[in-house]
């Protein structure tokens, strides 16, 4: 099974002129895609100086096959569907000849959601051979595809283009996408020798002659020629499995996007411009997402550092009905309510609210939703908040989320209650609880803590931009 949402496979091998038909090599532009979330939460202030790299970006009218019936806004937060196309038209054909007449796929698709305040981005792989519930979709030339109650979500660009990724998406996730994105991939060795080469971490000596990688054990620097073999090479790095290989991309693009994001290139001109000039090259966005509208996001993202820049994957796992393909698992709907329902800072407590602080509240998290893991990822957000967490395991199965607690705890229950959204059975004291601890009870109604930094919980797997490149080979 390849459930690989940044999946690479390559024709070149041979001279591309005699390369013998067949599944063409994707690069797929996501190293690119890197770099667009990059343009969108850099600190560029100086419009004027870089009007010429704005001028390179095609924009494209999507509202028309987008249609009327989309999900509702709920947040000021922005999502930015990134696209990756595989297309050879043009200076494209190199990388697959025989697939010059092909219709081009998008098999990277990665939201950008950037939550309010500016304070964090996280970037949701969704992988190319995710099984959905394809809608209807207009073509740019007016026809409509019908709907297909089964479909490989990579094959929404081409039945519509961007708009039906983005109806797709919207349709399985109920988020309200605001712009998209989309690249190809001839611009990836401009866009590594821009920011002056990427750094990675080998666990071994590689010396692979189908992607001509040849780097020792430890750690480089890497851009160009190399760069390219690097995120080809498939059987030279890691124990070949998906999981592996996913990782290992993803962290490319997040020390790509931290070294974009670092002072030695937002602040200096020469640097910024250069890699301007190479990822607008290939960029194509929404009319409505403009330099000016692009200018705005990038000043309200002007505090975030790489360490707020998250890499996820969408819960998926094997596809019940077709183990070569993927499915969403139990843990997606909830995830996608965490991000519909993230939230700027909370206002002021209420009069009458609890002012005791989470740092003051002990907490035992009970998984009752029946999804695998729930009661640690609940533990884990608690935490982050300040509150002191433990983890007391499963309980019966429920469809609401109860708070519990034992004596001396009704005002830290209330400071509990009031960051769960899902409006909670009323807090309860318990005979049987424990002097000073609240229980809670995590049932299948639960969607995310509010989080009163802002921004969505760690999701299992995650890379940070700022992650040590090692870690983990």
């Amino acid at each position: 099974m390849n459930s690989n949402p940044m999946y690479m496979e390559y024709v070149d091998d041979a001279d591309p002129q005699t390369a013998p038909p067949r599944r063409g090599w994707r690069i797929l532009g996501w190293v690119c895609i890197g770099l667009s979330a990059v343009m969108v939460v850099g600190s560029l202030t100086a419009y004027g100086l870089y009007r010429k790299a704005f001028g390179n970006i095609s924009h494209e009218d999507v509202n028309a096959q987008l249609g009327p019936n989309r999900p509702k806004k709920l947040n000021s937060a922005m999502n930015i569907l990134l696209l990756g196309s595989d297309t050879r038209e043009g200076s494209n054909a190199k990388y697959g000849r025989s697939m010059k007449n092909e219709p081009p796929r998008s098999d990277t698709m990665i939201l950008l959601h950037l939550s309010p305040g500016g304070g964090q981005a996280m970037g949701i792989s969704f992988p190319r051979d995710l099984m959905v519930r394809m809608p209807a979709c207009r073509t740019k030339d007016g026809r409509t595809v019908p709907a297909s109650a089964r479909a490989q979500i990579n094959s929404a660009f081409t039945n519509g283009g961007a708009a039906c990724v983005m109806k797709t998406i919207e349709s399985i996730s109920n988020i309200r996408i605001d712009h998209f994105m989309q690249v190809d991939f001839n611009g990836f060795k401009s866009i590594t020798n821009a920011v002056g080469g990427v750094p990675v971490c080998l666990p071994k000596d590689v010396n692979d002659p189908k992607s001509k990688l040849r780097l020792g054990r430890g750690k480089h620097t890497i851009q160009g020629e190399t760069a390219l073999a690097y995120v080809r090479v498939r059987h030279g790095l890691g124990d070949g499995s998906d999981t592996d290989r996913i990782k290992r991309q993803q962290k490319f693009m997040g020390a790509l996007a931290n070294k974009a994001m670092s002072a030695g290139v937002l602040s200096n001109p020469r640097k910024l411009l250069s890699l301007m000039n190479a990822a607008t090259k290939s960029l194509t966005t929404d009319e409505e997402l403009t330099p000016q509208v692009m200018m705005r996001i990038a000043q309200g993202m002007q505090g975030m550092t790489s360490g707020k820049l998250r890499f996820v994957t969408v819960p998926s796992g094997p596809d019940p009905a077709d183990p070569n393909r993927v499915a969403l698992t139990a843990g997606a709907q909830p995830f996608f309510a965490s991000i519909r329902n993230d939230k700027t800072v909370p206002s002021e407590p209420k009069p009458g609210a609890s002012k005791i602080p989470p740092s003051q509240v002990r907490v035992r998290v009970y998984n009752a939703s029946g999804i695998e893991g729930q009661a640690r990822r609940v533990a884990d957000d608690l935490e982050s908040q300040g509150f002191q967490v433990s983890v007391g395991g499963n309980a019966s199965t429920t469809a609401i989320t109860k708070v519990l607690y034992g004596s001396g705890a009704d005002q830290q229950a209330q400071t509990l209650t009031a960051l769960i959204p899902s409006k909670p059975q009323a807090a309860a004291r318990v005979s049987g609880g424990s002097p000073g601890v609240v229980d809670l009870i995590v049932g299948s109604d639960w969607t995310a803590l509010k989080n009163a930094r802002g921004g969505i919980p760690k999701q299992d797997g995650e890379i940070k931009a700022d992650d040590d490149i090692c870690k983990g080979t």
